[in-house]
């Protein structure tokens, strides 16, 4: 053999172990049980009279640690929850930096946005007006959410060890556009976008063992309506259920997509959200069960906040609101006078963005709040070279996020969900703009250009 082949024949062994090493990465897992012991009210409709009178299923925060070297590390945290209110998300983050070192932009926070979970003071807290022992009993409970939260992190921080991950997709179909739906029951037609992707990241042991299971889909978890005082985590909380029970190693966590206008269908009762649930979950588990594409160990991570604009309204549209007869516009009311007075500035809003490259092969976006389907099919057009998913709900939920073409139709997404948020009014037209701006900062940030 002539030393030229040699040097040849030993590159290559060496371009293959490191690929090999290289799909290795430290992952850890934790879940801790994060039901509340009834009564406690419910969070996500206003229609509700009464705090939950059972549970169905527990409610859970898992985390993931990944680190793909000592200075690379990243943390993706998902709750059965409606979503974090801005005080819950940093106080989370601050005590990760302070106790373990982690950075804000090294952590994601998803929320399921199950809207028969508990009530996070103080997101949505216009839909209700509390009583003293209600109110202590919702602030408790948010309050005991941060520790328990930075609690289940290190854990997971603590049962980290050598695995591989691997990404792969499928696609389920029970989400429906919801604002083409009601738009059609008037005679009216709207575009009806839709994303039905539903992208899966498999974490195995070195022994194939499946250890994780990550996976997200773009659909609102209101299965269960206004009407059910029991708690439980909807369809996302029954597929998470059906695939542990499939895979008994596995930790299997939900991220929830850009659903802010897309619903279940049928919906109306727990049989059916364990029947989307089950849909999910049987999509997952074939994907599992395949060969998927393996992610390199390598992680880049950016964070951003953009500032938006609220459309300006005059104070004497409070003025008449408080002095109505809707009691949810009077709270709205209530809140922008007192704001008004103390001299608050309500006009803006200061937004986060993240985005987390697992390995060169995969990138999850996180947007906060309610993020209407626009933005994933647009994010993802605008980076199609690039395998993504976004996610809505992340870090904090502090009201929907239309897009210009939902913010041009109007509608509750646009404009009438502001009054449960207690935000003055919808946001000016220049809201899309801007995120898609910072989504443009924080993929340059870690490598990833749009495509041309």
């Amino acid at each position: 053999m002539n030393i030229r082949f040699q040097c040849i024949i030993i590159l290559l062994l060496t371009l293959v172990g490191g690929e090999i090493c290289g799909q290795e990465m430290l992952v850890g897992f934790a879940k801790k049980n994060i039901t509340p012991n009834p009564p406690i009210w419910l969070s996500g409709y206003a229609s509700r009279t009464t705090p939950a009178t059972g549970v169905v299923h527990n409610l859970w925060a898992k985390a993931v640690y990944l680190e793909s070297s000592p200075k690379e590390k990243a943390l993706i945290i998902s709750t059965d929850l409606l979503g974090l209110s801005r005080e819950v998300s940093q106080g989370i983050v601050q005590q990760l930096h302070e106790t373990y070192g982690i950075s804000q932009k090294q952590v994601i926070i998803n929320s399921s946005h199950t809207h028969s979970g508990p009530m996070i003071w103080p997101a949505l807290s216009g839909i209700a007006n509390y009583s003293l022992e209600d109110q202590k009993a919702v602030s408790t409970y948010t309050l005991g959410l941060i520790k328990t939260i930075v609690d289940l992190a290190g854990e997971s921080i603590s049962n980290k060890d050598k695995m591989r991950l691997s990404v792969g997709h499928g696609q389920v179909d029970f989400a429906i556009n919801r604002r083409q739906l009601a738009a059609s029951k008037l005679g009216q037609v709207l575009a009806g976008p839709i994303d039905h992707d539903v992208p899966v990241i498999k974490v195995e042991d070195l022994k194939g063992n499946v250890k994780g299971i990550l996976m997200g889909y773009a659909c609102h978890n209101t299965t269960v309506q206004g009407d059910n005082y029991l708690v439980n985590g909807d369809y996302a909380g029954f597929a998470q259920i059906d695939l542990e029970k499939r895979f008994p190693t596995a930790t299997a966590m939900f991220l929830l997509g850009c659903a802010g206008d897309q619903n279940p269908e049928p919906r109306g009762n727990i049989l059916l959200a364990e029947k989307h649930g089950k849909k999910l979950a049987e999509t997952v588990s074939e994907l599992i069960q395949q060969k998927l594409k393996p992610l390199s160990n390598a992680l880049q991570y950016d964070a951003q906040q953009i500032t938006l604009d609220f459309k300006k309204i005059e104070i004497s549209q409070f003025q008449q609101e408080i002095v109505g007869n809707d009691v949810f516009k009077q709270r709205r009311a209530k809140l922008m006078l007192e704001a008004f007075n103390k001299g608050w500035n309500m006009q803006h809003y200061l937004y986060p963005i993240q985005a987390l490259r697992i390995g060169k092969e995969f990138t999850i976006v996180a947007l906060a709040g309610e993020v209407v389907v626009d933005y994933s099919l647009r994010i993802k057009k605008e980076f199609a070279h690039h395998d993504i998913f976004v996610s809505g709900y992340s870090q904090e939920v502090m009201c929907y996020i239309p897009s210009k073409n939902v913010l041009k139709e109007g509608g509750y997404e646009a404009e009438s969900s502001m009054i449960y948020y207690g935000w003055p009014g919808p946001f000016e037209d220049s809201v899309e703009e801007k995120i898609m701006q910072g989504v443009h900062l924080v993929m340059k940030n870690i490598g990833i250009r749009p495509k041309k």
